[in-house]
């Protein structure tokens, strides 16, 4: 989209225009937006953390819901909508117990330092250019965020939420998989955004599996394993994990004369087992 088509889309009333650099299109409409804020169950934790409010639609519904939200915006013309003219223009449900926004880049930010070890889950309508590294970091602080619900480019989604067997079915599937149960909700098309983009969105719920600290592998490895399997997905798993240097034993498996795409996140947590406990 061309640099100035993109500028004209401003909320005037809010002093916040979408600004392209960051991927910002925002949310207008307010039924889409309680679908969201619905997916979430709201149980088994006492906070929200939101990713990119810009302009508060989809966060006035998360706190109805009777939780604390603490929003992360990198956005300072939103951070200062969200600080003075959000709160006053929802007094009944803004306050310094229910609200609040923080200056910062998700990417970059230490969650440990908001919330300790306390459990909280995640909500958005995530920027398209960072949508998988927002995944990638859930992971790693899956022990603390039990669910995660918002909306992604629709590719995006549907790559996530992806079966084995699947064209789209890769590194984000397996890895969010091996811990998460992963649901696609609704589509969503351009034209509920200020600016509309190009393509249509998908919204989906990740909720932690009751097993997810019980794998009998590392993420650590998991990860190496698929991310190398898929580099080369039209190879075999024996060709594409042949820098590995596995053992006979390992690679002489039946498992290992399939594509990636033919294996299932189960079965790449029992192949990833077996590296791990040999070499």
């Amino acid at each position: 989209m061309a640099k100035k088509q993109f500028k004209k889309y401003t909320s005037k009333d809010k002093g916040v225009t979408a600004k392209k650099h960051l991927g910002q299109h925002f949310l207008k409409d307010e039924s889409v937006a309680i679908k969201i804020a619905e997916c979430l169950s709201y149980s088994g934790y006492d906070q929200v953390l939101e990713i990119g409010p810009g302009t508060g639609v989809l966060t006035k519904h998360v706190i109805r819901k009777g939780t604390k939200v603490t929003a992360l915006e990198l956005d300072s013309e939103s951070v200062i909508y969200l600080k003075h003219s959000f709160p006053l223009e929802h007094k009944k449900i803004v306050s310094a117990d229910t609200f609040e926004v923080i200056e910062a880049d998700f990417l970059k930010k230490n969650l440990q330092d908001l919330y300790g070890e306390q459990s909280f889950a995640i909500i958005g309508n995530f920027p398209y250019n960072i949508s998988t590294q927002i995944v990638f970091k859930t992971l790693e602080y899956r022990k603390q965020i039990p669910e995660f619900g918002g909306m992604f480019q629709k590719e995006v989604a549907q790559r996530i939420c992806a079966a084995h067997g699947s064209k789209t079915y890769g590194i984000l599937s397996v890895l969010t998989q091996a811990y998460y149960h992963a649901d696609y909700l609704f589509t969503v098309g351009p034209e509920v955004f200020n600016p509309p983009p190009r393509v249509h969105s998908g919204v989906l719920l990740l909720t932690r599996k009751d097993n997810h600290d019980q794998l009998t592998c590392s993420y650590e490895k998991l990860r190496q394993v698929v991310k190398l399997a898929f580099q080369q997905r039209r190879k075999t798993l024996r060709n594409s994990l042949k820098s590995m240097n596995l053992p006979d034993e390992i690679k002489d498996q039946e498992l290992f004369n399939l594509r990636p795409e033919q294996i299932s996140v189960e079965k790449f947590i029992e192949i990833t087992t077996t590296i791990e406990s040999t070499t």
